[in-house]
């Protein structure tokens, strides 16, 4: 069921017992700043998650209260799990998802890694006010 939006933190959310190691995951990538892992449901041939370390609900809440140090780690750990993953060459998607209307299903911030094939058009393109 995907969020209503930025709240308070809940440290009982599946990101935040992964990261405390009490849920198994298929890790990809860790370092001071984020863990990548595997999609349980993958929706392409590579879908990696990339989750911020810290307790951040959303992107909106991360770019607002988070270190400078930490948005550069987490985005430059994004790079790098795209370049350990091959992924560069041929392109991958980035995919974030955020609030109830953007489909955001878990309340800690998280990046989708998507690729492995052509991954074509994300929207279909709609008439003005369509």
């Amino acid at each position: 069921m995907p969020v209503k939006g930025v709240g308070e933190y809940d440290d009982q959310n599946i990101f935040a017992r992964i990261l405390r190691g009490e849920i198994p995951c298929q890790k990809v990538y860790e370092d001071a700043w984020a863990l990548a892992f595997n999609d349980i449901s993958p929706q392409a041939p590579v879908h990696v998650l990339v989750i911020p370390k810290g307790r951040w609900v959303s992107i909106a809440d991360f770019a607002a209260h988070a270190a400078d140090a930490e948005i550069a780690g987490f985005w430059r750990a994004v790079g790098a799990v795209a370049k350990q993953l091959d992924l560069e060459e041929p392109g991958y998607r980035l995919l974030l998802n955020m609030g109830e209307h953007g489909g955001q299903e878990v309340a800690h911030m998280h990046v989708h890694l998507f690729g492995g094939r052509p991954l074509g058009r994300m929207l279909e393109r709609r008439a003005a006010g369509g």
